[in-house]
């Protein structure tokens, strides 16, 4: 590990002018990617940003039955409160489904929504990779690359966004909440993340210096007839082969609205609106299922060893349909 110089933010406008002023800086929540990172020299930060005093740690109803979810909420408390339970079964299912209970314990909203990529080759620093040095290539393209994406991939990455978190809040149409020297701003969840193109190095829309404050979910009454299904090599500790998350709006067995995302096969947390549509106004059955399932994958792009991923994934989301439909 290299050296650094520790910092401790006292507050929001502490922490944004302690990053800002140095662009290799970077924050410290749950540390739950970072320190790993820094371990293997993966990330060498000139300066590393203490947030954990920072008053960012409650969930808050918002107008009309939402709620306000802030940055530093640990993973376990979110996944456990009650009105997450209640209201956003899927928010929970899918904290739960991730990492380990002592990693959730540590881990953080905004931390979960930030961290970087599991693929073996941005890990490993005796390899290429255009997401850690830009330009120099991308060895997971001819490697084993099972674990790797098939929607929203280029030439220049294929690595899978590892969040579970992320997931299902994109299925909830989540907003987030970013503070910096300018100001505050919001970003849609389904827009915070970006597709590698040419410049996979980038993977979000901060701008170096801004916070993330909270995350809101807004109301969806029928998020109560939701569910997130992930599956992976083995139940203890493993990272997704392919999740979906969805809720489903049924009336009289017909599908009124309709909400998808999946994990684990994409370059983003992948909310499907063409699959979305498609259900709209069609019966809650397997026929309907099969038909969002496939428009989901349409786009997939396989390599030489993860084809298997595109009809598990397919397979999954109609799964969860099913299930999410059969909820009282």
């Amino acid at each position: 590990m290299y050296p650094f110089q520790f910092e401790s933010a006292a507050s929001e406008q502490d922490a944004i002018a302690l990053l800002g002023a140095n662009p290799d800086a970077r924050f410290l929540a749950g540390g739950t990617t970072l320190v790993d990172l820094m371990k293997h020299d993966v990330e060498r930060p000139a300066r590393v940003v203490d947030i954990n005093q920072l008053s960012l740690t409650t969930v808050e109803e918002i107008d009309g039955g939402g709620l306000r979810i802030g940055a530093m909420v640990r993973n376990s408390d979110l996944a456990n409160h009650p009105l997450v339970r209640e209201r956003y079964p899927v928010l929970s299912q899918a904290l739960l489904a991730g990492a380990s209970p002592q990693l959730r314990n540590m881990a953080t909203t905004g931390g979960n929504l930030l961290q970087r990529a599991r693929c073996q080759y941005f890990r490993d620093v005796a390899n290429a990779c255009n997401k850690r040095e830009p330009g120099s290539g991308c060895s997971a393209l001819h490697g084993i690359n099972r674990i790797h994406a098939v929607l929203g991939t280029s030439e220049q990455c294929i690595a899978t966004h590892p969040s579970d978190m992320a997931v299902a809040l994109a299925a909830l149409d989540a907003i987030v909440r970013v503070r910096g020297a300018g100001g505050e701003r919001t970003i849609p969840l389904v827009d915070f993340h970006l597709m590698p193109h040419d410049r996979p190095d980038r993977e979000t829309r901060l701008e170096h210096g801004e916070l993330i404050v909270s995350v809101d979910v807004p109301p969806l009454p029928f998020a109560k007839r939701s569910l997130y299904i992930k599956v992976r090599d083995r139940a203890s500790y493993a990272f997704t082969l392919a999740s979906a998350a969805v809720a489903l709006d049924v009336r009289d067995g017909v599908i009124r609205a309709a909400r998808i995302a999946l994990g684990g096969v994409a370059t983003k947390p992948w909310r499907v609106p063409d699959a979305e549509s498609a259900l709209e106004n069609t019966s809650a059955d397997g026929a309907a299922f099969g038909r969002a399932a496939e428009l989901a994958l349409s786009g997939a792009v396989a390599r030489e060893h993860n084809a298997f991923k595109i009809e598990l994934a397919k397979r999954t989301l109609i799964r969860a349909l099913t299930r999410a439909a059969a909820i009282a």
